[in-house]
This record gives structure tokens, sequence and C-alpha cells, in this order.
């Protein structure tokens, strides 16, 4: 675990992927074939809190959904990268963007779309309920499930390992 805290200490950029990270990967169609995906709140302030202390994040889904784009504008995540099933690409623009690192980068992944990123990132992980290649490959795996709450575990994570944590606790208890 003491690896995963200085990896964590470099990040500049956390990547997420959505179904089965940011959501519990079940999906949900109406009979007019509208999509419906539930997002947690404790990941959606985990996000907006890390944010807030200079770590950006990124999405980069395989699939393509209306309310990914949402609930992504509605964290304020700019970087958001849908329809992606080869996601290189997308990772590689978002990199250059940054003008950062790879390995000041973190991926969050559940299945091995994951894995092209996972293995290019400085801390890989993955959700508790990822599939079993996925972990074989991750720095580190959650105790939490994908859209349970995972996200937050991992952006706690990161605030505590870059000593951030404690400011953003301090803020709440005035």
């Amino acid at each position: 675990m003491r690896d995963n805290i200085e990896k964590a200490r470099k990040l500049k950029l956390l990547i997420l992927d959505v179904d089965g990270v940011l959501t519990d990967g079940r999906l949900f169609f109406d009979n007019s074939g509208t999509e419906y995906k539930c997002f947690h709140a404790r990941d959606g302030h985990g996000i907006k809190l890390l944010r807030q202390t200079g770590v950006e994040v990124a999405v980069i889904s395989g699939r393509k959904s209306n309310s990914v784009a949402i609930r992504m504008k509605n964290l304020g995540i700019e970087h958001v990268y849908q329809g992606h099933e080869n996601k290189i690409g997308a990772f590689n623009e978002i990199i250059q963007a940054l003008k950062i690192k790879p390995e000041q980068a973190a991926h969050v992944g559940d299945d091995l779309l994951d894995l092209p990123i996972m293995t290019r990132v400085g801390l890989s992980i993955a959700v508790k309920d990822a599939n079993f290649a996925v972990k074989d490959y991750a720095d580190w795996t959650t105790e939490t499930s994908g859209g349970m709450g995972a996200v937050r575990e991992v952006c706690d994570f990161i605030m505590q390992a870059q000593g951030t944590f404690d400011d953003v606790l301090k803020s709440y208890m005035k």
C-alpha cells in the first residue's frame, strides 16, 4: 500500500470509466429505448472535492449516453469522452491537453476495455466487483463496488495521500 500512496502523491489526473465504475454496470431501458443510469451522490461529491484540491478528473467510456453528459456537466468535468471502445486515443488527447505525463494519472476501471489505459498510468485501480483479469493488472482494488461509492473511496485516498484531505475536512467543521 505504501507504494500506492507514493504513486497517488504524484497524481494530477483521475480518469474514470462509467459503466461499472460510476454506475453499478447495469443498463436500464424503457420501452421507447431511453437509457437510464444511476450515479451515487457520494461519488459526485468526492469528485468535486478532489477537483477543488487541484486534481483534474476525466471520463472515458466505451458507451455513449445523454445521462452521462448531463451528470458530468453537473460535476464540472470538462474532459468527457464517450463512445470510445478504443480508449487510448482519448487518453493520449487528455494527457497532451493537460501537459502531464502518464504516470501523473490514475485510472479506475472494471472491465477489459479499461486495461490499455490501466497499463499506462501511474496508479491503476479496479473496483471491488471488477473482472478478475482487471484486478490482476490493478495496483489497488477498492473495498467498495462500482456505483456504490468506489469513486469516493478513490478520491478520499488520493486526497489523503496528497495531504489535502484534512483541509477539506476542516472546511466542513466550521
